[in-house]
């Protein structure tokens, strides 16, 4: 059987989906699929109102802490978090309601080389149990 996985990405604090490859730094070349005027907390809503387990929250840059905040009180427990997830953050977003954090590019210098040390930071402050590692 095929499980749904739900998904609240967030660029600038909004509920977007962004085509892949799209996203940068600056901004340019940026191409969007979807946007809602709906706050992210409304999608937790209906994603725990219908029990859909293993959905998360992703924050795409800067700016998008206060809308993932209300996702995850809208779903204590229900909803991972990524995004500039690091051993100093981590437990906060833990505490902030999610059930996981997802960690991505913090595990890789900026040659793509994997840093073993900063999983091993990440593991002895919220453990493996609530630790996601996207690749």
């Amino acid at each position: 059987m095929t499980k749904f996985r739900p998904c609240i990405d967030l660029h600038n604090g909004r509920v977007k989906q962004i085509v892949g490859g799209s996203l940068s730094n600056d901004g340019q070349g940026l191409r969007t699929n979807y946007e809602t005027d709906r706050p992210a907390n409304y999608y937790a809503e209906i994603y725990q109102k219908d029990n859909l387990q293993g959905g998360h929250v992703i924050k795409l840059g800067v700016g998008n802490d206060a809308a993932a905040r209300q996702a995850l009180t809208a779903y204590p427990g229900g909803l991972q978090v990524g995004g500039g997830i690091n051993p100093e953050n981590a437990a906060e977003w833990l505490l902030a309601g999610a059930s996981h954090v997802i960690v991505t590019s913090f595990l890789f210098d900026s040659v793509g080389g994997f840093l073993p040390e900063r999983l091993d930071q990440l593991v002895a402050e919220v453990g493996k149990e609530r630790l996601v590692i996207d690749l």
